[in-house]
């Protein structure tokens, strides 16, 4: 599909999968992806449904923000604009978000075009609020020093450079499990080297003081929570505290032994369950008319 202009004028690259009138999906990324992380999802779902998914200001061939800068508003405004571009008036959608990306749904959970097309949602890997706080990736005990020095490394501003084992093994020690497959943790390396430095760091400081506690309430569609039990970005304490306090929540599933990047560690539960959602609470156009 090519470009679509958010709020303050900030280009998001959209790509759209599937056949037209399909039953329809979003999917948002997490910090440091791009719709690539999507890639298991996006083969199996876009047999039977029309998949949309963008890459995050800063982020994959979305260029840097304009005005509106790095934000959970931006975030809002930006799955807002997606929504509209993408979707026809009133066309209801599962929208699916891993971290940040859940992090977007829950910014935007009041916004007019989520209420306007939202079905179902699913939150994998996500938290509301203190995230560095809970953060387990330093092998400290629970503290203020623990969440300083986690904020530093995650907000470190030292570039990442190329994919070496020693990057790799990093990687899958701070947001994968450790029974994770060696070509699945190299296709999540490769895709969070590829993000640009100043898009990492500053949605670092965003993530770092996020508070999207009052969104999770706000959030009146039938939502499913989907946690890895070995995620240490975003530990299931914060999917258990998401789905305690969600108006309808339709299920917390813990992923034993998974880490943070679920959609690519457990592929098959991830689309498992946004096919579900679809199918239950999305109707299909032709069935529909």
């Amino acid at each position: 599909m090519g470009a679509v202009v958010s709020a303050d004028g900030s280009e998001l690259y959209v790509s759209v999968h599937g056949p037209e009138g399909a039953p329809a999906v979003v999917l948002a990324h997490g910090w440091t992806c791009s719709t690539e992380f999507w890639n298991a999802q996006v083969r199996e779902l876009a047999a039977d449904h029309r998949v949309v998914v963008y890459d995050q200001r800063g982020h994959g061939r979305s260029p840097a923000a304009g005005p509106g800068g790095y934000s959970t508003e931006a975030l809002a405004d930006d799955l807002e604009a997606v929504l509209a571009a993408t979707l026809a008036p009133g066309e209801k959608a599962v929208l699916a978000g891993h971290s940040m990306g859940g992090m977007t749904i829950m910014a935007a959970s009041a916004r007019p075009g989520v209420r306007e097309h939202a079905a179902a949602v699913l939150l994998c890997s996500t938290g509301a609020s203190r995230l560095v706080d809970e953060s387990l990736v330093l092998p400290l005990r629970a503290g203020a020093l623990r969440t300083r020095l986690t904020a530093a490394v995650l907000g470190a501003r030292a570039p990442l450079g190329p994919v070496t084992p020693v990057s790799k093994r990093i990687l899958k020690y701070a947001t994968m499990g450790p029974g994770s497959a060696p070509a699945r943790v190299a296709e999540c390396a490769r895709i969070v080297h590829a993000c640009p430095r100043g898009a990492r760091v500053a949605w670092s400081h965003v993530l770092s003081a996020l508070d999207v506690e009052s969104g999770v309430r706000e959030l009146a569609v039938p939502t499913a929570v989907i946690a890895g039990t070995a995620d240490r970005l975003t530990p299931p304490v914060h999917a258990r505290a998401i789905a305690a306090a969600l108006p309808r929540c339709v299920g917390l599933t813990e992923l034993t032994g998974i880490g943070h990047m679920t959609p690519v560690e457990a592929p098959e539960a991830v689309t498992g369950r946004i096919r579900e959602l679809a199918s239950t609470y999305v109707e299909h156009k032709e069935r529909a008319a």
